[in-house]
């Protein structure tokens, strides 16, 4: 005890000049999720979505309007703080990045009636806006008020050049396809509108599928768009029609659409819970859908999140946080778009987000598992090892209500997914530069864009598992330090470690079926290029937890990472030799020399590319809205499709286009697409420019 004594009192003393050691930062994530999950109220969050659906199932801008007013009395009633109705120019013309606002537009009635054949009285009404608002498309053209009658004809041809050539005057289209797809082939024709069928559901037999994009070029309806009718129908109603027009050789319908078109505002609402500091993480999804799983479940989930978060830190069992927690409603795309644009200052203070896209399925149903989407390569970051992080710590421990024969507890399944380029995941493009995971599932019943989309088909367990990752992703973050941007680069260093492995596999299973010395020299080549790729990835996301420091502590932060990066490229250089030994191996077996080294690869569009650098001039993805599609020489538009945005992302300015197709395949894989011709087509419509090369 004598000796016991002295060892205490020197450690009380250690302790008191040390001070206590720094926290866990693991134990720290764990306690979080906990206190978060037992203070989420899903109920509110069910009442949160009942009442965004409730007008925005409408469709309308007075509609959207009503929303973004509930959207801003609910964050001010949570205790959100600098609450903000804002809006983007609903004129038709104004751009942000490179999509162009759309015009306002409302309907007060709208209504498809068969008058030829007569068919029974309760077949007769076909579209009725005010009994299922999905009935009308949105941005659909008027009628005079007592309507016009036209004959239907249904669209046999699928190829938009060659509808633009048929004689469509004055008809009603019946078509299977998206009819956005063949809008303004269907303009050029002369057609009066169309009459939706296409379905992602047939078997939703009195669904109507929701035709939210009327523009000619693409998605919305711009100031030079044709105002054609657009109406929508089931599957029932459409074999009704078809089966009309096969017995009798004709249909002739009446057409009343009361909608106009107006320069107006796209609402949006924003709000904060303060931090101590200037920085901000954002949390942001789209309103302004007629759907309850698209999108209300995701905004309700953000408020609850907010609201769950103000509650915790206003009772004291959560400090307030270092940085802001900023919340974000907004039409999908345009109104993230106008918000970027005017407020560069808070996307330069904001070092993380997450976008909440998604419905809030039953647990009982497949596909009702959440999805999280990382980075695109290009911005490798800390956040995507930190959300599956979040899933892993967090899916296990719910309990389903059953138990497997070994009477384990099942936990729910969830799934980690590479970038994916839809609603608003698109902060992470380089040139806003904001590190952005995105959450995504399915409804378990396909009810995607479609009049079945509503309230009952929501899970409140659902709802509550997404704003318990949403609350614990978003103030973890918000108040990270130098403990936990420590941690932060581990998770990213074990992550590095595991895609490195992956992007060795393909070619371990290539090799073990090839058949001569060229082909194993190219496998060698195609393997080491990967690797290469992967641990340079890997890194950055291993450094980019700088972000978190203050500018003056991130040299010390970065040189204490050195090992971290050592280590993944040695590595890969293992993984590498794992590589050349099973192609000796191979060698041997075939009885053929082994590669003395990798081939050499290169074509004459990577030569020519070679000589181009294309800078960027705007921020975003490119919908193409200006340019019709039969003007686009084949090209696709790059709103949502992944090889361009992907190539775009890589153009700095200062990276050959050579470059920029190698790592756009490095990331998708090998693809069939014209890179030089596509990026000559941009800058000779002004979109892009070239640095260097013609």
């Amino acid at each position: 005890m004598r000796l016991l004594l002295p060892l205490i009192t020197l450690f009380a003393v250690v302790v008191a000049v040390a001070g206590p050691p720094p926290p866990d930062p693991n134990a720290s994530l764990k306690g979080l999720l906990q206190e978060i999950r037992s203070e989420v109220q899903p109920d509110q969050a069910m009442d949160f979505m009942r009442h965004i659906y409730s007008t925005d199932r409408w469709f309308t801008f007075p509609k959207f309007t009503e929303t973004a007013e509930y959207l801003r009395g609910a964050m001010t009633r949570i205790g959100l703080e600098r609450v903000e109705r804002l809006g983007a120019p609903a004129d038709g013309t104004s751009q942000f990045g490179y999509w162009t606002e759309p015009l306002a537009w409302d309907v007060k009635n709208a209504r498809l009636e068969i008058i030829d054949p007569v068919v029974p009285v309760g077949e007769r009404v076909l579209a009725d806006y005010q009994r299922v608002p999905c009935s009308v498309c949105m941005w659909s053209g008027s009628t005079p008020p007592q309507g016009v009658t036209a004959e239907v004809e249904e669209l046999k041809e699928t190829k938009p050049d060659a509808i633009a050539k048929l004689d469509l005057q004055g008809k009603l289209v019946l078509t299977a396809q998206v009819p956005t797809d063949i809008k303004w082939a269907l303009a050029k024709a002369g057609a009066l509108g169309a009459i939706n069928t296409y379905t992602e559901n047939q078997g939703l037999v009195d669904g109507r599928q929701w035709i939210n994009a009327w523009g000619d070029n693409g998605w919305a309806f711009t100031k030079s768009n044709a105002p054609l009718l657009c109406f929508s129908i089931s599957p029932r109603e459409a074999a009704l029609v078809r089966r009309l027009l096969a017995e009798h050789g004709s249909v002739h319908v009446r057409a009343i659409v009361n909608s106009h078109y107006y320069k107006g505002i796209y609402p949006y609402v924003t709000g904060v819970i303060p931090g101590t500091g200037r920085e901000e993480v954002l949390t942001l999804g789209h309103n302004s859908e007629q759907g309850a799983e698209d999108n209300a479940t995701g905004v309700s989930a953000m408020l609850e999140a907010a609201a769950t978060l103000n509650r915790l830190i206003a009772s004291g069992r959560l400090p307030r946080p270092k940085r802001s927690i900023r919340i974000l409603t907004m039409p999908e795309m345009y109104g993230s778009m106008h918000y970027i644009a005017t407020h560069p200052d808070r996307m330069r203070r904001t070092i993380a987000a997450i976008t909440v896209d998604t419905p809030a399925g039953p647990y009982e149903l497949a596909g009702t598992e959440y999805t999280f989407s990382v980075d695109p390569q290009v911005a490798s970051s800390y956040v995507d090892a930190f959300i599956l992080k979040v899933a892993e710590d967090y899916f296990p421990s719910i309990d389903l209500g059953f138990h497997d024969y070994y009477l384990r507890k099942v936990g729910r399944p969830w799934h980690g997914h590479r970038y994916m380029a839809w609603s608003d995941s698109y902060l992470s493009d380089p040139a806003i530069g904001v590190a952005d995971v995105a959450v995504s599932s399915d409804s378990g019943v396909e009810t995607h864009h479609n009049s079945e989309d509503t309230p009952n088909r929501i899970d409140p367990r659902s709802l509550r598992d997404l704003a318990v990752v949403d609350a614990t992703f978003l103030y973890y973050l918000a108040n990270a330090g130098e403990t936990e941007a420590a941690w932060l680069a581990q998770l990213s260093e074990t992550r590095g470690y595991e895609m490195i492995v992956q992007s060795v596999q393909p070619s371990l299973d290539a090799i073990a079926t090839a058949s001569n010395t060229q082909q194993l020299s190219e496998l060698w080549e195609e393997a080491i290029q990967k690797v290469d790729y992967t641990v340079g990835r890997n890194t950055q996301a291993v450094n980019s937890v700088v972000r978190l420091l203050p500018q003056a502590d991130r040299a010390v932060l970065l040189d204490s990472l050195a090992p971290l990066s050592e280590g993944l490229r040695r590595f890969g250089e293992g993984q590498a030799g794992r590589v050349h030994e099973a192609i000796r191996e191979r060698a041997r077996l075939l009885g053929v020399t082994a590669p003395a080294k990798p081939a050499e690869t290169g074509n004459s569009e990577e030569a020519l590319a070679a000589g181009i650098v294309v800078k960027r001039k705007r921020f975003g993805t490119l919908p193409l809205d200006e340019i019709a599609p039969d003007r686009r020489e084949g090209y696709p538009s790059g709103a949502w499709d992944l090889v361009p945005i992907t190539a775009l992302y890589w153009c700095d300015g200062h990276r050959p286009l050579s470059d920029v197709i190698h790592l756009t395949e490095m990331e998708r894989g090998p693809v069939n697409f014209d890179f030089v011709g596509y990026f000559s087509f941009l800058r000779k419509h002004g979109y892009v420019e070239f640095v260097k090369g013609n």
